[in-house]
């Protein structure tokens, strides 16, 4: 069965200098992820249920506007995940409206955990080097606007693929 997602991807230059950051962390799962922030998790699906799910995507974001990012400061969800990320300090409104919009029909599913709209910038790693990204992006800022959000398809030797973009209108 495929894997999808479905994310908004960081536009340039932020998403190739987080994502290179991650990768020298050691982070080695980094170079098969596109630098994103998750709206709906990696989700098993068939493949009878692909153009479903598109046509799902490409209707809830026909009447949704374009809504600007402002990506500030570092975060972590330890203990309770070996995660550090890089915080939206505007936009989180709009992402979690758009992801529980998306998380409906085809793709409603219960989550592991309350949604939180974030940049992970390192993943699984020792504790010293979390607490390093977590010092070392504490400083991080972007700012752009979302005019789009993309479906992926995880291929198990080249990662999280972008497969469609949905613009918003």
């Amino acid at each position: 069965m495929p894997t999808i997602g479905v994310s908004v991807p960081i536009p340039e230059p932020w998403a190739t200098e987080l994502q290179d950051y991650r990768v020298g962390l050691g982070d080695e799962t980094a170079v098969q992820v596109p630098t994103h922030i998750t709206l709906v998790p990696p989700t098993e699906v068939g493949d009878a249920d692909l153009s479903l799910i598109e046509k799902h995507l490409a209707e809830a974001s026909a009447d949704l506007a374009p809504f600007e990012i402002l990506l500030r400061g570092t975060g972590t969800f330890r203990p309770v995940s070996e995660v550090v990320f890089v915080m939206l300090a505007t936009g989180i409104s709009q992402c979690e409206q758009l992801a529980e919009r998306l998380r409906s029909g085809p793709l409603a599913r219960p989550l592991n955990f309350p949604y939180h709209p974030h940049v992970t910038v390192a993943h699984d790693l020792a504790p010293d080097l979390l607490d390093r990204a977590f010092t070392e992006l504490a400083s991080f800022t972007a700012y752009f606007t979302v005019t789009a959000f993309s479906l992926y398809r995880h291929d198990p030797g080249t990662g999280w693929q972008p497969t469609r973009e949905f613009p918003l209108q």
